[in-house]
């Protein structure tokens, strides 16, 4: 089992940035990929970033060039740096993380409200 804290949403106005961070504990050993999702009103969860262990990353094109993806190994914790925010980004951001995609422990999730 792996449990996640998240921490770092709140509200923002348009253009803004937020950082989101999330430390894990628990079987930390198996985690392979650790990432973001988000979920906003009335649609599916959807992933924002994710960050695999060898280093490589994963983002939605709506994020690219926006968000930052980071990990922090010595404190099993994993950042998203979300910067020139617009208020379709406004939603739920959970925390991931697991031995694969395919097999993904879930923080509680993190309020995130940009407005304009």
């Amino acid at each position: 089992q792996v449990q996640l804290a998240e921490s770092g949403g709140g509200l923002v106005q348009t253009g803004g940035s937020l950082r989101l961070s999330c430390a894990a504990s628990g079987s930390i050993g198996s985690i392979n990929v650790m990432g973001w999702y988000r979920q906003a009103p009335g649609k599916q969860r959807e992933l924002v970033a994710l960050q695999f262990s060898g280093g490589s990353t994963n983002y939605a094109s709506s994020v690219k060039g926006r968000f930052i993806i980071s990990r922090d190994n010595a404190k099993n914790t994993v950042y998203l740096q979300m910067n020139s925010l617009k208020s379709e980004d406004t939603a739920v951001y959970y925390c991931a993380a697991g031995r694969s995609v395919v097999s993904l422990f879930w923080g509680q999730g993190t309020q995130v409200t940009v407005s304009s």
